[in-house]
């Protein structure tokens, strides 16, 4: 199965990137990165990648998920995954992807951890 990549917003100002099917090795996984590549460029600091319809995910998957939070995190934004499971919840989990970008359940609930994130750091640094 190809991998799929939508793009949806969540108002008022959440970017969700819907992954389904295979994160492998190939031109697929770098259509990833370019999607991050492009919110990037557009400033969006709130990301959530929806993984609830990904069955597979390799050594390469997980590669182009850490950079992308890594890109992000350097441009400002924060990423949460949602909705992983199965196999895939199980290989991100034991390779600690985990411990860099955290897990939430659902869609609603990372939303609500980018919220209350950033806004815990709007307190001190942000003008």
């Amino acid at each position: 199965m190809v991998l799929q990549i939508k793009r949806e917003e969540m108002p008022p100002d959440i970017v969700v990137i819907n992954v389904g099917g295979k994160l492998v090795l190939g031109r697929d996984a770098k259509e990833l990165e370019w999607t991050f590549d492009d919110l990037v460029k557009a400033k969006a600091t709130k990301v959530i990648l929806d993984l609830t319809n990904l069955n597979f995910v390799d050594s390469t998957g997980i590669g182009i998920i850490v950079m992308c939070s890594g890109k992000l995190q350097n441009a400002g934004g924060e990423l949460r995954v949602a909705g992983c499971r199965g196999m895939v919840e199980d290989v991100l989990r034991r390779t600690r992807v985990d411990a860099i970008v955290p897990f939430c359940q659902t869609r609603e609930h990372a939303a609500e951890s980018l919220k209350n994130s950033l806004q815990a750091g709007a307190g001190g640094a942000q003008a």
